[in-house]
């Protein structure tokens, strides 16, 4: 008798690889949007999870930002809960607030599935990023100039965040998704070049493809995978640096000496690290925020103060940095 077709076996197997790093008493949720990639993601947790003595559920998400989505998520629902998934919730969201549609929506998504982690603790979330969606993490993080961190693009787990599928290509997945009959729903958003990871998708990694050859998702996965490795180490050093340096008050304050005697690297980073614990909002708190803060420890001449986002300003006062509304 001949097993599954190789493209399910794949999912399957990194489905059941995640499972197996669980405590047994956690609840699996799927987040599924009702795509291809979380709609393979689902079928294979609902083969695994039983064959691992797990519970594994659902979550899909109605972000209200097309007509008709709520009948598209309770529809998502019906095929979760055929598939034996149990719970499956669904949950309704506002998207508003700052860093435009596609921050804005991802906030609300993710506050929906803290949510739901809360009311099913212990539980874990699967979400089901793909490799060719770590690529596109890579390239808009090296268009704003964002750092190595944001180069070393999503881990295969952060938290009770676990991303099964970020070695399997999405053409794999989605032929997974086929092979288990399933029908996907393809996100009119995915397709709108409003969006940057929509032009990053259908314009940028195809032009790439073409010029530079095949396999250029696969190499900024990889990439990825050795800048996070790097990114890792270098913030456990920074740790180390932030709580030599670090002294509360009001807010943060840091004391000049040891950062002056640390590498850049590791000095930038406890000086964001600082500004983020003062209050700056993280999507508005540039490199050039920092390399001005940075300023106040390597080129002090005197300057007055650093005004910073989220009303945060920075001073040197003697032999301290002070960060503070």
């Amino acid at each position: 008798m001949s097993g599954p077709h190789p493209a399910v076996a794949a999912v399957r197997s990194a489905v059941r690889r995640s499972l197996s790093s669980l405590p047994v008493d956690s609840t699996v949720l799927v987040a599924c949007s009702g795509g291809a990639d979380s709609l393979a993601l689902a079928g294979a947790v609902a083969f695994e999870a039983p064959r691992a003595g797990r519970r594994a559920g659902a979550v899909t998400v109605d972000h209200g930002l097309q007509e008709g989505s709520a009948e598209r998520a309770e529809s998502v629902a019906k095929v979760l809960g055929g598939l034996g998934l149990d719970p499956v919730l669904v949950r309704a969201v506002e998207v508003s607030g700052r860093g435009g549609p596609e921050a804005a929506a991802r906030r609300a998504r993710y506050a929906a599935l803290e949510d739901a982690v809360t009311a099913q603790a212990p539980a874990a979330v699967l979400l089901g990023h793909t490799l060719d969606d770590q690529a596109e993490t890579v390239l808009l993080g090296l268009a704003r100039g964002s750092g190595a961190r944001s180069l070393a693009g999503m881990a295969p787990r952060s938290g009770h965040y676990l991303r099964p599928l970020l070695g399997i290509d999405r053409a794999t997945v989605r032929e997974a998704c086929e092979r288990m009959g399933l029908e996907a729903w393809e996100d009119p958003h995915n397709l709108d070049p409003r969006f940057a990871r929509s032009r990053v998708r259908h314009q940028v990694l195809p032009v790439l493809e073409r010029e530079l050859g095949p396999g250029i998702a696969a190499a900024l996965a990889r990439t990825a995978g050795m800048l996070r490795a790097d990114a890792d180490t270098l913030d456990l050093l920074a740790d180390e640096l932030f709580a030599d340096a670090v002294a509360w008050t009001s807010g943060p304050e840091l004391v000049v000496s040891p950062l002056e005697a640390a590498p850049d690297a590791l000095r930038t980073r406890v000086l964001r690290r600082a500004a983020l614990a003062a209050g700056c909002p993280s999507g508005a708190l540039t490199a050039r925020h920092v390399r001005e803060l940075d300023r106040l420890v390597t080129d002090w001449r005197g300057q007055t103060h650093i005004d910073l986002p989220g009303g945060v300003r920075g001073r040197r006062v003697a032999e301290r940095i002070l960060l503070e509304r």
